[in-house]
């Protein structure tokens, strides 16, 4: 039987999407494997391959296209195929992290695979094919600020997922809004799994952060040009980091920080969401 390295080395070496989506079986052995040398970047084959194109995600003003749909639906896949691909990395890149925290990847990667799939259905039913779009890299990036498993779940974790927080449950009441039931659950789904997501990252830092608040922690952690600001949505929802866990302080800071990635053009919000106290910029 494979061992996890050798799972996580499928994922990241293989440019076919199926081994991507591979499962992983729940009595996968959690071995110490100490390689030498691990991708800077995964292997991926030309369909998926990373692009330097823009790929703008549609305004929720013009999400009554299918179309449009569509693309936004290739734009969160993206997004879960990198978090497959670096919660694999991590796992290779940190191989002494303990038996829980191992479980919490595992766990995180078989639900980022479910989130894909679940995103391919749909984008494919609106008449998107996964590929059709450019793909960026922005998630990795930022490997090179990632040198500790503290680091990285502060980035990936804390703050990629984090802002998905916002963008999962803001999409999904603009799919209720629009009539789109079946990309609503699927936001819904997404939303309820990153909620667990993100504690797991802030656990790991929970457990590191000795006398310091989770705020103070939280940015000796993260390095300039990754900011607070990759941590949030352009609309930031504070009641969803109180559901992981945040301290008050934490949820107040960072629904407060702005800096230049925050300028964008005011969209239009469900209304029913406007009561939310969410923050903007």
């Amino acid at each position: 039987m494979k061992t996890l390295s050798e799972f996580c080395n499928q994922i990241l070496y293989s440019g076919d999407l199926v081994d991507k989506l591979i499962s992983i079986p729940d009595d996968v052995q959690l071995d110490e494997n100490h390689q030498q040398s691990i991708p800077d970047f995964p292997i991926r084959s030309k369909k998926f391959s990373f692009s330097e194109k823009k790929s703008k995600i549609p305004r929720l003003e013009h999400l009554h296209i299918s179309e449009n749909r569509g693309i936004a639906m290739h734009h969160f896949a993206n997004h879960e195929l990198m978090a497959i691909e670096l919660f694999a990395w991590a796992l290779l890149k940190f191989p002494k992290i303990g038996i829980e925290y191992k479980l919490d990847l595992l766990r995180t990667i078989r639900e980022e695979q479910k989130h894909l799939k679940l995103y391919i259905a749909r984008m494919n039913e609106l008449g998107i094919q996964f590929g059709d779009r450019p793909m960026n890299q922005i998630f990795w990036k930022y490997t090179k600020y990632m040198q500790s498993f503290e680091k990285f779940s502060a980035i990936l974790s804390v703050s990629f997922e984090g802002a998905n927080l916002d963008f999962s449950l803001l999409y999904q009441k603009t799919f209720e809004k629009i009539g789109d039931e079946t990309s609503a659950k699927i936001m819904n789904s997404v939303y309820l799994d990153e909620i667990k997501h993100v504690k797991r990252g802030l656990k790991v830092l929970d457990a590191n952060k000795q006398n310091s608040s989770q705020w103070e922690f939280y940015n000796s952690l993260i390095e300039y040009p990754f900011t607070p600001r990759r941590a949030k949505g352009y609309f930031f929802i504070p009641e969803t980091r109180r559901k992981v866990g945040f301290e008050e302080d934490f949820i107040l800071k960072l629904a407060e920080y702005k800096d230049e990635f925050s300028n964008r053009k005011k969209e239009v919000i469900p209304k029913e969401m406007e009561s939310w106290g969410i923050y903007t910029g």
